[in-house]
C-alpha cells in the first residue's frame, strides 16, 4: 500500500515530517507519493485569514516550543522564520515539476530547511532559484514550466482534491480513504500502509 504525505511549505509541523518521512517509508517497504497543497483556501473556507498559531497566541507560543524541542531531538536546524507564515506558493508549483521529475523530495526537503533552518523567504524568486542550482537543474527552464497554466491548474486541482479528501492540516497522511493527521502520525501511518 502507498502512503501518501501531503505537505505544505508554511506548516511548521511539515518540516520535520518531511526530513524523516522517506526513511521511514522506505524502511518499511511503503511506496511513498509527494503532494504539495496550500492550506490558504481550506483555512478561509473555516473563517480564518491567518494561520491558527497567529490567531491564537498562547497556541502559536507553545507550538514554537515544540517546534523547537521536536527539531533538536530530530537533529534539524530551526530557526523560526522572521515572517509566518511564509507564501509556499511558487515552491509548490515548482514542487509539482520535480515529483514529475525525481528531484521533488530533495527540493522539497531543501525548501524546509530554508524556511525553518535557514529564516530564508522561500516566496522570493532568487531563493527558489539558489536551491534549483544547488540541486543541479537549470532553474529557468523550470521556473518557466512550474509557472505555466497548466501547472498552476495542477495545483488548484490538488489542493481542491485535499479539499474533497477532508484535509484540514498539514501535514496529513493517507493510506487509502484513512487519513493520518500530524508529524505525531507519521508512524502509525506508516504502520496502517504496512498492514493494509
Amino acid at each position: 500500500m502507498k502512503l501518501e504525505f501531503w505537505f505544505e511549505y508554511a506548516s511548521t509541523y511539515s518540516y520535520p515530517a518531511a526530513m524523516r518521512v522517506e526513511k521511514l517509508a522506505k524502511d518499511a517497504g511503503v511506496a511513498l507519493v509527494w503532494r504539495p497543497f496550500l492550506l490558504g483556501p481550506i483555512f478561509g473556507a473555516q473563517g480564518w485569514n491567518d494561520s491558527p498559531f497567529n490567531i491564537y497566541p498562547v497556541k502559536g507560543q507553545y507550538m514554537w516550543r515544540d517546534m523547537a524541542r521536536l527539531c533538536e531531538a530530530d537533529g534539524l536546524p530551526f530557526k523560526a522564520p522572521v515572517q509566518f507564515p511564509q507564501n509556499g506558493l511558487r515552491a509548490a508549483r515548482i514542487t509539482l515539476i520535480g515529483n514529475d521529475e525525481g528531484w521533488g523530495a530533495d527540493f522539497t526537503r531543501a525548501v524546509y530547511t530554508a524556511n525553518f533552518g535557514e529564516q530564508k523567504d522561500i516566496s522570493d524568486e532568487a531563493v527558489l532559484v539558489s536551491l534549483l542550482i544547488s540541486l543541479g537543474l537549470d532553474a529557468k527552464d523550470v521556473l518557466a514550466r512550474a509557472n505555466a497554466d497548466a501547472n498552476k491548474a495542477r495545483l488548484k486541482t490538488q489542493t481542491e482534491e485535499a479539499i474533497k479528501r477532508g484535509v484540514f492540516g498539514a501535514p496529513s497522511f493517507f493510506v487509502g480513504p484513512e487519513l493520518f493527521w500530524g508529524n505525531d502520525r507519521l508512524e502509525q501511518a506508516i504502520v496502517w500502509a504496512k498492514r493494509s
